[in-house]
């Protein structure tokens, strides 16, 4: 007689979605000279320098507890990297070290989104920060971003349209995971605006902020000119600017006036990020800048060839992302997009991530993330241009 154990757990954990990125790569990936692009994460190891780092302080003996809420040389670090980046300064009270941008989703989701509150995420959006909020009970409210000729735009109407008495916050991620949409400085000023109307709080998922493609270094911030007083909060992480998925680590801004909860949280959930993981992460804000914009040559050199093959195809429709390294893009007679994420993989060869998997918005579209080596995009622009000649 077999034990039915999954009748006995609880309704958030069973209902939790499952990942359509990890279906797809699990089908995918053992497939022989499989181009792999479905992930959001670079082909580039971490820079020496910041394993140095870490190395060193396991050399040195910094293996014991230490700081819930950081050791003070990464908190002041992450402070000069703000004020450096946005030209304003910064309290190293504000910030927050966590296991991971992840994890400081997940912090700030339990403590403002409860059952049978809302929170209102543009979609297509990434899939974790949705599932993070039904998790906990709470609703996420999906309001689609559309796509015209001057690429995705957000309606800020249907965004306060969707404003319920139960709505707690509005999650804003710019640039856009997968679109690249990229929020003008007055169009986060009206979120903003928004938001104190209703009295609302900001999630800041700004993680993408320099890896832009228009004239400036840095993409438009909420830090450009909210004020102490308002309820934002910020989520970032090492994975992207410092090639750093791995190490699972990230930060959360926040009034001080929080700081009690937060590091509650995180004794309650990981009891604070090793001091050889912020080692380095402190080497990264202080010396990685170089890395960064290296980076960000690289990407937007891959992003000009794909958006050539694709333009020159006339078979795909997509905008040209603001920021972020993602192409979101739609095949012309092509409407189911796992479908199409599977087939892409056993005739083209090349391993895509299925739209569906980014909200109900993200239907008949496939993600290509271009972070990666231009001999691998050379590659991919070929394989998707013969594929779409043969089989599109």
């Amino acid at each position: 007689m077999s034990v039915d154990f999954l009748s006995s757990l609880t309704a958030p954990a069973l209902n939790a979605p499952e990942s359509g990125i990890v279906g797809v790569a699990n089908y995918g990936r053992l497939k022989a000279e499989l181009i792999p692009l479905w992930v959001g994460e670079g082909d580039l190891p971490t820079p020496r320098f910041i394993c140095e780092a870490a190395t060193r302080s396991l050399a040195a003996g910094e293996t014991y507890y230490t700081w819930q809420r950081g050791v003070p040389e990464l908190r002041k670090a992450i402070a000069r990297y703000i004020e450096r980046t946005h030209g304003k300064p910064s309290d190293p009270e504000r910030f927050f070290v966590t296991g991971s941008g992840m994890q400081s989703i997940q912090i700030v989701a339990t403590m403002l989104a409860g059952e049978g509150d809302e929170v209102i995420v543009p979609t297509p959006a990434w899939p974790n920060f949705a599932a993070a909020i039904g998790i906990r009970g709470a609703r996420p409210v999906e309001v689609p971003l559309t796509l015209d000729g001057a690429g995705w735009q957000l309606d800020l109407g249907r965004v306060e349209a969707a404003i319920t008495p139960r709505t707690r916050a509005i999650f804003i991620n710019s640039p856009c995971n997968p679109t690249g949409w990229t929020a003008n400085r007055d169009e986060l000023q009206a979120i903003l605006d928004m938001a104190r109307r209703h009295d609302l709080w900001i999630i800041a998922d700004e993680i993408y902020a320099r890896f832009v493609y228009g004239a400036e270094k840095v993409a438009p911030s909420f830090h450009d000119f909210a004020t102490d007083d308002d309820k934002i909060i910020y989520v970032n992480t090492f994975s992207k600017n410092w090639a750093m998925t791995g190490w699972r680590i990230g930060w959360i801004e926040a009034p001080p006036a929080l700081g009690d909860v937060i590091e509650n949280l995180i004794q309650y959930s990981t009891s604070g990020v090793a001091v050889f993981l912020q080692r380095a992460a402190t080497v990264a804000l202080e010396q990685g800048d170089s890395f960064i914009d290296h980076q960000v040559l690289r990407v937007r050199d891959n992003l000009d060839l794909l958006s050539a093959t694709l333009t020159a195809s006339g078979k795909v429709r997509f905008a040209r992302p603001g920021g972020a390294f993602y192409l979101f893009l739609a095949i012309k007679g092509e409407s189911d997009s796992r479908s199409l994420a599977l087939r892409l993989i056993d005739e083209a060869g090349i391993g895509l991530a299925p739209g569906t998997a980014f909200g109900d918005g993200g239907q008949g579209y496939v993600r290509l993330c271009f972070a990666r080596s231009p001999e691998s995009m050379r590659e991919t622009s070929d394989r998707l241009l013969n594929w779409l000649v043969n089989h599109a």
